[in-house]
Order: structure tokens, then sequence, then C-alpha cells
């Protein structure tokens, strides 16, 4: 059975993982420092959050200054001869993994906005997705406001504050609280001026934003604790859903909301715990590596079964099978070897040489898996697609029998908050209501889900966004 299966699987090679749209990273300080080196390894820090392109802007003797390019962060900061002349005193970056406005040159952030005089006064970075950007920017542009991206959200949030700054006697909290009522989704965004640096996160708290300090009198704000701890600096909290935080050359911090949305519930994306996030980064100061160990946890006490090993689908399934292996006293073994240097992707026109790629990302240690009962667990099912090549590479190496768990919920619907996903005939679950389809598709002799109670009870509340598990957004789609 296999084996017919296996030409369709190399055939429809697509993603299967969800991609977070992107990473964002700013320093501000009074004072001159390296900001080439500091957004460099903010973002090398942020680089599993986007791989298609990334860019900064820093502001320089009340210059701002952008540049940004396709391709990954250290190919793009090595190619930067003139390095000092990156050296200011505050600087804002951004990793891309394109949700929408797809992959043009054009749509590369960060985003500036210039005065009469083709000055830049204005730059932003942003991680999310808004639901009403089209209509916005109708609007605008009707007005004669222009954009350069072919489609950008983004850019609609910076042609919104550049209005409004001109409204409100250039105060950046006012346009920031104007800005928040015409938008609608998930946004975290950081904002650079030429006296100023502000950072606002959506009223649900959808997409993660926290600040930390380098040292007394310099900021950091980063899409994750990771970018805090790569500039040897120290995390202070997470921004409330909903708070605006505005820092200046005179050293003072300010702390506002945006009032109008002040009932709006907590919603962060639950994914965050699963997936996207690093296993060392904090995310509203929880401790995601905790989370996934205590996800394979609970899936050993919901569903146990009798094996002889725990493997994990590199690297996002393994801290899950660690705590598998813990609860149910079954070894864990890394014996599922990642090539770590493959390229994003391949053109490979001959049937002969894409069946070679099943083995080019993922190799097993034959000897620990021929005759073996296998436990593997994976962080989630989406298409299906992974999960069979993986079958297939264990079937092939002898496994006696495949035990399949997903670290998470069926998914059964697609997210348009900040997360690149497949539509719902595409997704695995959403077509199979029944698990027993989905384990003749996978071919293994068990599959089981973490169940939504246990992914409730890990993260300790309901206060996340759960749209992919249940159908139930806390913004909806216009």
């Amino acid at each position: 059975m296999i084996y017919k299966l296996y030409p369709y699987i190399l055939k429809n090679n697509s993603f299967d993982k969800f991609h977070d749209e992107c990473g964002i990273f700013g320093i501000f300080s009074p004072y001159k420092v390296d900001t080439f080196s500091l957004i460099q390894f903010g973002l090398f820090a942020l680089q599993h959050r986007g791989q298609e392109a990334c860019g900064f802007s820093v502001l320089q003797d009340g210059f701002i200054i952008s540049h940004k390019s396709e391709g990954l962060v250290l190919d793009f900061f090595r190619k930067i001869s003139n390095s000092e002349c990156y050296h200011g005193n505050a600087v804002i970056g951004h990793t891309r993994y394109s949700t929408e406005g797809g992959q043009s040159k054009k749509n590369i952030q960060p985003f500036f906005g210039e005065d009469s005089y083709g000055k830049s006064i204005i730059s932003i970075v942003h991680n999310g997705n808004l639901v009403n950007a089209k209509n916005i920017r109708k609007k605008l542009e009707s007005k004669g406001i222009n954009f350069i991206s072919e489609y950008s959200d983004s850019e609609v949030i910076l042609r919104l504050i550049q209005k409004y700054l001109s409204e409100s006697d250039n105060s950046l909290e006012k346009a920031i609280q104007k800005t928040t009522i015409d938008i609608k989704g998930a946004y975290s965004v950081i904002v650079l001026m030429d006296n100023k640096m502000a950072a606002f996160r959506d009223p649900n708290g959808i997409r993660p934003l926290c600040y930390g300090m380098l040292n007394e009198s310099t900021y950091i704000f980063s899409s994750e604790t990771c970018g805090i701890d790569s500039v040897g600096g120290f995390y202070v909290r997470d921004l409330l859903p909903g708070e605006i935080i505005i820092v200046d050359q005179k050293k003072s911090i300010q702390f506002s909301l945006i009032t109008e949305k002040k009932n709006t519930k907590k919603r962060i994306c639950s994914f965050e715990y699963i997936y996207f996030s690093r296993p060392d980064s904090l995310i509203e100061n929880i401790n995601v590596y905790e989370i996934r160990e205590k996800s394979g946890e609970k899936l050993y006490e919901q569903h146990p079964v009798e094996a002889d090993v725990v493997i994990g689908v590199p690297d996002s399934g393994v801290p899950a099978s660690i705590g598998y292996s813990k609860a149910s006293g079954i070894p864990f073994k890394p014996i599922l070897v990642k090539n770590k240097y493959i390229g994003r992707s391949f053109i490979i026109p001959k049937q002969e040489m894409r069946e070679k790629m099943v083995n080019l990302k993922l190799n097993p240690i034959l000897d620990e898996i021929k005759g073996k009962r296998i436990v593997i667990i994976d962080d989630s099912i989406v298409r299906g697609t992974t999960s069979r090549r993986l079958v297939y590479i264990l079937r092939k190496a002898g496994a006696k029998e495949i035990h399949f768990r997903s670290a998470s919920p069926p998914i059964i619907g697609p997210c348009y908050l900040g997360v690149n996903t497949p539509s719902k005939k595409d997704l695995i679950s959403y077509n199979h209501i029944d698990k027993k389809d989905i384990e003749r598709i996978l071919n293994v002799d068990s599959l089981e889900f973490l169940s939504m109670n246990n992914l409730i009870d890990i993260l300790g509340s309901v206060h996340y966004c759960f749209g992919c598990f249940t159908g139930n957004y806390p913004v909806q789609k216009n």
C-alpha cells in the first residue's frame, strides 16, 4: 500500500506547515550605538518567523535610512560592505514570510514615509494581518494618498499613521490611537520616527510583542524574548493587548491603551506555543518549551500505547516527544537525522530524481528502527503530506509498528490573522472527520491528536485564539 502511495506524495510536495508572517525587532537609545550589529543579531534570532526577505531602518543624525532585500538574514547582511553607515541611535527590522501582498520586492518591510523634500520621516514594521486593509486602501487612494507596495496591509497602517500625524499636531500617540480605530485584525507594530519609537499591539493581542532593556536607557522591542536575549538584553514584559509604548530621546517611556477597544478580550494565537515561537522564548511570560513538553505528557495520559521507542519530528516535535517519553517510560531517541543545510525549495523535473528527495531532508538511523514499535510525534498535521513521507521512511527502514501522535488538536480551519495556511479543502482533518480514514491515508497503526481540553489545560486558560481548531476567531473576516 505504501509503495503505491509514494508517487502521489512526491507529486504533491506542497508545504505542510503553518508559516507565521514575520518577526519584528527594534532598539532605541538616546546615544549612538552599533545598530548594524544589534539589528543583525535580533533579526537572526527571529529568522524562524520569516525566511523570504528581511530589512531594517536605522535612525542616524535625525535621518532614517532603510535597507532591505530578499533572502536570509546573514546572507543579506553579508552583502553590506559599508556597515559603519548604518550606525545610529535607533533601528527597526523585519523578517518576512508573506501572507498578504505576495513575494514582490515592493512588499518587503520596513515601509517608510517621506516628507515633501524626499526625506524619510517615519518607518514601520508589522507582524500580523488586517482583515479590512483593502477597503481602507481604496479610501486612502481616493483621497490622493499613494502606495508603494502592490498590496500590503502593513503599508496601510503606515499611511494611516502619516495621515493622522498631520491632523494631530504630530502627536504619534494620537495618530496610533486613531489608526487603531480604523484597522481590524491582528497587528504587532514598531514605529520609528526622527526622535522617538513606538510599539503597539492589537486589542486581542493575537500576535506576540515584548519589550526589554539593553541598559538603563536603551529599549528593545521584539516579537519574542529570544530576540532580546540575542543582543544581551533583559526581558521586562509583554506588551498588553491594545497597549502603546513610546520611548524618546529624553530617556522617557510612556504607556497608554487603545481606549476605544479596551473591553476586547485577550486572544493570543495558541500556535505560537505549538509551533511558531522558538522553544527558548517566553510568550506572555510562559515558557514555550515547557508547554511543548507538557503536550507530550498529556498525549500519553490521553492515549497510552506500548512501544519500544519514541521519536520526534525535528525540530518542533522533539520537546513533545521528550514529554511523552517521560510520562510513558518509553525511551526517547533522536533517530531521525535532519539535514540542516537543505535549501528552501528544489525544482526537480524528473520523477526519478524526485523519488530521491524523500531522504534528502530526513534520514533515519536504520538499526534503531528495524523491528521496533515506534511512536512518532509531530507538532501538528496540516495537509498530511509530510506525515505520509515520514511514515514511508520508517516503513522502508523496517519499523514493526508506527503510532503517530499530533501535539495539537485536528486543524479544521485556515487562519487569516497573520498566518499563511492552506484552504479548508487542503486540510486533511477538515476533509476526513473520521480519524480511521486519516490512519489509512498515513498508513499508521494508530493516530491520536491532543484534545482541545488538554490543550486548554496545558495553556492554563481559554484566553487564546483556537480558530484553526474550532473555526471560531476573535476577529471576523470581512
